[in-house]
């Protein structure tokens, strides 16, 4: 091998003299000034709030979820002919359950027939409570062998308008 060639004196020199590419500092992802500052606490305090009224809601309607996880079981029940008068008593009594866990109990306790009925209308913003009136005034005083050859359609128009009710009513605050 052949030894490294001599450089000249000048140009040693000129390279020692050299320095590497200086390179600006990174620009801070910190806001600059305090409106940026207010402006990120502004929107952290909305999201809290956002966060806690979604947190109240959902407990709120905790009695709505358990409500619909007792209307599948019921849902089998219909599907039955055997156990059907059994399903539409609980049906009726899911209503009555939902209505006392989101209103004060004077008001719905004593509630039956044709009071009931309104009330369940009242308070249905979609209109579901003529099928509900139709099992609160029919079906639920009908004997075991009435309420056993109902069509199969029948009950899951109730089912679905329970459900309809349960998902939608309206509980003024």
């Amino acid at each position: 091998m052949e030894p490294a060639a001599k450089l000249d004196p000048i140009t040693e020199t000129a390279l020692r003299s050299l320095h590497d590419i200086a390179t600006s500092e990174p620009v801070s992802w910190m806001p600059q000034t305090w409106g940026w500052g207010v402006l990120t606490g502004a929107l952290l305090v909305m999201l809290a709030l956002t966060g806690i009224r979604w947190i109240l809601r959902y407990r709120a309607d905790a009695y709505r979820r358990e409500a619909l996880a007792l209307l599948t079981v019921i849902d089998e029940q219909l599907r039955n002919p055997a156990t059907r008068r059994d399903g539409i008593r609980d049906l009726c009594e899911v209503l009555k359950r939902t209505a006392l866990a989101a209103w004060p109990r004077a008001e719905v306790a004593s509630l039956s027939a044709n009071a009931w009925t309104r009330f369940l209308q009242e308070h249905d913003p979609d209109g579901a409570g003529h099928a509900l009136e139709r099992l609160l005034d029919d079906f639920e005083y009908h004997g075991a062998a009435v309420v056993a050859d109902l069509p199969s359609n029948v009950c899951s128009d109730l089912v679905a308008a329970a459900r309809n009710w349960i998902e939608r009513h309206h509980v003024p605050a």
